[in-house]
């Protein structure tokens, strides 16, 4: 390790001087604390996890069915709204808005905001409360929710019965053609479970951020030198005085945990958010969850987390750490999008009320009493973790042929 780091600082004492020399910029004044924290932010990308609790996890023929559910509107009953409606591919699989907009005559405005899926199978949780397990548990939220899809089991697996192409893709991904009515729930699971198949194979490309830590890590100066210099001054506070990378740790950039920020939880007068003391709950009572008779997992060893959750009141007002990979394209920010650009997110951190912290909130959280230079660099670091390139997200097309045609 000693001998890593001292590399990697030769690298950036010679990425300084080649710096100033072709273009006068100012070397990366890091420390080797600062340094190692670079170097656990890769590489990237990660493999993908396999899901024991979903038989079909990385099934090409359950990715197919998945990527067809993702982009149909027939999901909803009335036909209208289709997970890409929300999670829409060219802004990045988010929408733009504060909070996601439901479906239905009302198009009701939910409480949260809407959450990009780039990267997601990296997570441990899911939803911004971490209220489910696992991908597949997740997916059928949105699906049954009144105020979003407003579908039922019976219908998803009408749909799935009915459509000659979904039908096909089904049978080839689960090896049985889609249950009667009379078992629609293990459909709404099987459609569940091949979305999230689909879902796991969003990962997005390298970013600036990758080459300039590889670049380091090889000991390629001149590499090192194309990575802006306001960037790796605020990478420098990212990695060290502003302790972001406690949380957004590792190649995803999160811990995969839950915090109190600061943010407000009121979502309006008289009704407020709980946050993760609400999804611990939800996670537990979930029949969909890791533990439950629709898991795949028999060992039911991947729930071992959800069997040992436990509510307690510091869980109030604490939500997901999101991954910051792609960050500058995802706005706008928090769990309820009230923050419209990356320069609010570090005024936040940086003149952060510690007032409004639960009384059992994260104690690492100080402002950071950031200099209008600082704050910039830290935004220009943000924004070298925008991918170079991103996977095709059109719809499948062609027909499904059953096996044994070409």
């Amino acid at each position: 390790m000693r001998r890593t780091a001292a590399l990697i600082a030769a690298a950036l004492i010679a990425t300084g001087a080649a710096a100033q020399q072709h273009a006068g910029l100012s070397p990366l004044a890091a420390s080797p604390e600062e340094l190692r924290n670079i170097q656990r932010h890769g590489p990237w990308p990660q493999p993908v996890p396999r899901d024991p609790s979903n038989r079909v996890s990385g099934k090409a023929e359950a990715i197919a069915l998945g990527r067809a559910l993702f982009f149909d509107p027939r999901l909803s009953p009335r036909a209208d709204l289709s997970c890409a409606s929300c999670h829409l591919p060219e802004r990045t699989l988010t929408d733009g808005r504060e909070r996601a907009q439901g479906g239905g005559p009302a198009k009701p405005r939910l409480d949260r905001n809407t959450p990009g899926l780039w990267n997601v199978a990296q997570g441990r949780w899911f939803g911004w409360d971490g209220g489910s397990d696992s991908l597949w548990s997740f997916t059928p939220r949105p699906i049954l929710h009144p105020d979003e899809m407003g579908a039922s089991p019976a219908h998803v697996a009408r749909l799935l019965r009915d459509d000659a192409n979904l039908a096909c893709r089904y049978a080839q991904a689960f090896g049985r053609a889609v249950p009667p009515e009379a078992d629609a729930e293990t459909a709404l699971v099987d459609a569940a479970k091949a979305l999230a198949a689909y879902l796991e194979t969003l990962v997005s490309g390298k970013s600036a951020f990758d080459e300039f830590r590889e670049a380091l890590a090889r000991g390629d100066a001149a590499a090192a030198a194309r990575y802006p210099a306001d960037a790796r001054r605020g990478l420098s506070l990212f990695a060290g005085k502003g302790l972001c990378s406690v949380c957004h740790f590792g190649p995803n950039f999160s811990n995969g945990e839950f915090h109190n920020i600061g943010m407000p939880h009121m979502v309006e007068p008289g009704r407020v958010d709980p946050g993760r003391h609400g999804g611990i709950r939800r996670v537990r009572a979930d029949k969909y969850n890791r533990l439950g008779a629709y898991s795949d997992d028999a060992t039911r060893t991947s729930g071992s987390r959800t069997l040992h959750l436990t509510e307690n009141h510091g869980n109030y007002g604490q939500f997901k750490v999101p991954s910051l990979r792609n960050v500058a394209l995802t706005a706008p920010y928090m769990h309820d999008g009230r923050l419209a650009t990356l320069r609010e997110v570090v005024r936040h951190y940086s003149e952060l009320d510690i007032d409004r912290l639960h009384q059992d909130g994260d104690a690492l959280l100080k402002p950071l009493r950031l200099s209008d230079a600082e704050s910039e660099d830290l935004v220009a670091f943000l924004r070298t973790l925008t991918s170079r390139g991103f996977p095709d997200l059109n719809p499948v097309t062609g027909p499904c042929k059953p096996q044994g045609q070409r």
